[in-house]
């Protein structure tokens, strides 16, 4: 099968219903970036329910709600510009007990590593919190992919965390290639919008490699363009890493 035919729908069913994937009504793609092991501290992962990623809220359901409530999310930071809400009819939704930050990475046309730092800025690492996307998904992954670098998760893991977008996103596929094609770059090419859709294992390999490559990594380029310090990184680590009880266990 091409990578950009839909996928089978029983596939798609059984993927969604296991780990990292979390089911939380009215939202798709709801992953949970925590478990994965590090390799610059072992004996620790990333701990669980710290830090989730997702679509856009604003279809979800009062049971979707009542699961957010359930798994503790308090914060949720908005990477999406006023102007990508307001063309998708996409405002975020009041959640009791949940606040929003609203942190756009890129205000206009401004991709500098500036912009992408400014909502690296803002987070607080100990908040339970989740990350939803609209069309441009792909600045969600890079931040998260640098959130689980940071903790020391690989290059392979990340990759694969990646390309489950694929599988994630086939629940609204529809609405997306809709979403797609009303983009005057995408209206005549339907070749251009699918590879849009994929999320490909290489892809973000090669984009790791190249992050290495030119910025000397991510724990420079936080030091370099954001300005984080060593008591910091180590402050984010300590929230974001757990000691792997499982893998205690089954050294005892």
């Amino acid at each position: 099968m091409h990578d950009l035919d839909p996928l089978d729908p029983a596939y798609v069913a059984e993927i969604l219903s296991k780990p990292p994937f979390i089911t939380v009504p009215g939202v798709i793609n709801v992953r949970d970036l925590g478990s994965y092991p590090s390799t610059t501290h072992p004996g620790k992962i990333t701990k669980p329910n710290q830090l989730l990623r997702s679509a856009e809220l604003s279809g979800i359901t009062d049971e979707g709600k009542a699961i957010l409530k359930d798994l503790k999310v308090t914060k949720v930071y908005d990477l999406r510009s006023d102007t990508e809400i307001r063309k998708y009819d996409a405002p975020f939704p009041k959640i009791e007990g949940v606040d929003v930050v609203h942190i756009p990475v890129f205000q206009t046309a401004d991709y500098s590593p500036e912009m992408m730092a400014k909502c690296v800025r803002a987070v607080n690492p100990t908040d339970i919190y989740i990350l939803p996307y609209i069309a441009a998904f792909r600045r969600y992954q890079l931040y998260a992919s640098g959130k689980t670098e940071l903790a020391g998760v690989d290059d392979e893991a990340i990759a694969q965390d990646y390309a489950l977008t694929r599988v994630g996103r086939e629940p609204a596929r529809e609405m997306i290639m809709a979403r797609l094609a009303k983009e005057p770059l995408f209206a005549s090419n339907n070749e251009a919008a699918l590879n849009m859709f994929t999320c490909r294992h290489e892809t973000m390999s090669a984009f790791l490699k190249h992050f290495d490559e030119k910025y000397g990594g991510v724990d420079h380029y936080v030091r370099q363009y954001i300005g984080l310090s060593d008591e910091d990184l180590v402050t984010i680590r300590n929230n974001l890493l757990v000691v792997d009880t499982g893998s205690q266990a089954s050294n005892d």
